[in-house]
């Protein structure tokens, strides 16, 4: 089979888990290119341009955020290892977030006291079990790559008894990073838990565009490639290895070592010759009913703030219990994320216009049931019952003043994902199974990003280090 070029390790896709491990490889010399489909870098948390504006995907807030003089953490080995100094991530902490029930509310912001001054006066019969679970929850290893065997269900089960508390801490933890309906692995929700609660929030001042352009400039320094619009779109195997990855354009290319960021099935469908257009089809069905969102933008001519609607993030539900799985409808409005990327402390800047994002549940069966004119009714029908929905949740203003306020709005649905990510299903996290040591069938072949395990910004940047370091450069 004839090629063009031979890499000591081929990267597909160029998100966040594939530029993080594509500039660690390149540190340490290896000749390094990252192959994607599409024409920007950052997979789940890019960003795209209508009308001259610039909007985030998937940047409601990194993670893991801590203050400098803490030792330790997710985040000071996040930037250790790309050789990146803090400062250059411009990170600005949230004011503050919350979860609301029906006439219940928790408020956190970044360290953890809050929360736990919060469930001790909403919850003052839990506080001595949610104290128990915070100590568990602290002498948790969470460095392992294996399953405790229980679920986050029965780990706070063991110390708490109220069934709504359990579900309100529940419910940022789901909708920030679960792929199993109604519950999420142990390990997981620990990760979660101090990644949100126990650590916080942070924004950089300009978004997502900040750690693409520092993870971009690092893997050019370094002598790493990118090839944009240059999809794999079959792997071919042989005695339990890749031996070659066939471009969208014929093309062949070989590599020691292949990384891949698309997912775990489908990664799977490359080796096993399904044509990758149709796997990678807006419509192509989900293999496993994964969890899909629906997510609303609105940019205002004036803050949140000026509403009254100071928090950073509110998570929300109507019923009196939570219910996270996938709806029959094409929208769960029961549920959902708030998000205000103009409320977190910026040191005095201020961002040029407001935004109000509103995430939901939503069916990518159904979505992708409509006909393409019924498709786009339905988006704008669930567009205003969305925006009506989690405007329960936040200060009443007068009649006609919000409205009055948008300037500009979009929306997506699990078709867009899918369309622009190849995720089956447009599942945001991925496949229920995660492959927490990264091995699939082949020996030179790695799983990294969201099938691996790790989510979140700081999570998927964490995942292509760890797997590149596990897999590639300790085979050296």
């Amino acid at each position: 089979m004839p090629t063009s070029s031979h890499y000591d390790v081929a990267i597909i896709g160029a998100g966040l888990s594939a530029l993080a491990a594509g500039v660690r490889l390149a540190h340490f010399g290896k000749k390094v290119c990252l192959f994607e489909r599409h024409n920007v870098v950052g997979g789940l948390n890019s960003f795209y341009s209508v009308a001259g504006r610039k909007y985030d995907v998937g940047l409601h807030a990194m993670t893991n955020f801590v203050p400098r003089e803490v030792r330790g953490t997710a985040l000071g080995k996040l930037l250790r290892q790309l050789r990146i100094e803090r400062d250059a991530l411009d990170l600005c902490p949230q004011l503050g977030s919350a979860v609301r029930f029906p006439g219940r509310a928790l408020r956190w912001d970044n360290g953890g006291a809050l929360l736990e001054t919060e469930v001790a006066r909403e919850f003052p019969a839990q506080i001595d079990g949610y104290r128990r679970f915070l100590a568990e929850l602290r002498a948790f290893d969470d460095a392992t790559n294996v399953s405790p065997g229980f679920t986050a269900r029965e780990m706070l089960r063991r110390h708490l008894s109220d069934p709504v508390l359990e579900d309100m801490l529940l419910c940022p933890m789901f909708y920030y990073g679960s792929a199993t309906p109604r519950d999420m692995d142990a390990l997981q929700f620990v990760i979660m838990f101090k990644a949100v609660y126990l650590e916080g929030f942070a924004r950089p001042f300009e978004g997502i565009r900040v750690v693409l352009r520092l993870l971009t400039e690092r893997l050019r320094e370094n002598g790493g490639e990118r090839r944009m619009k240059c999809g794999v779109r079959r792997l071919h195997t042989g005695a339990g290895r890749v031996t070659a990855l066939e471009l969208d354009n014929g093309e062949t290319v070989t590599a020691d070592w292949v990384l891949s960021s698309a997912g775990a099935d489908e990664t799977r469908r490359l080796w096993e010759a399904e044509p990758a257009a149709a796997a990678a089809g807006s419509r192509a069905p989900a293999p496993d009913q994964r969890l899909g969102f629906v997510e609303t933008i609105q940019v205002l001519d004036r803050p949140p703030h000026d509403f009254g609607w100071v928090e950073t993030i509110v998570f929300f539900n109507d019923s009196e219990r939570f219910e996270f799985a996938n709806p029959a409808a094409p929208v769960d409005l029961r549920s959902g994320v708030i998000c205000m990327p103009n409320n977190f402390d910026f040191g005095g800047r201020t961002m040029a216009e407001g935004c109000l994002r509103v995430t939901s549940l939503a069916s990518h069966a159904a979505w992708a049931a409509m006909p393409e004119p019924e498709y786009r009714a339905e988006k704008r029908r669930w567009f205003g019952e969305m925006t009506a929905s989690a405007r329960r949740f936040l200060a009443p203003v007068a009649a006609g003043e919000f409205e009055r306020a948008v300037v500009a709005t979009d929306m997506f649905t699990p078709l867009t994902v899918q369309r622009y990510t190849g995720h089956l299903g447009g599942a945001i996290y991925g496949a229920p199974r995660k492959v927490r040591d990264g091995r699939t069938a082949f020996g030179n072949l790695v799983l990294i990003g969201t099938d691996q395990g790790y989510l979140g910004i700081t999570g998927a940047m964490l995942s292509g280090i760890m797997m590149a370091n596990e897999h590639v450069l300790r085979a050296r």
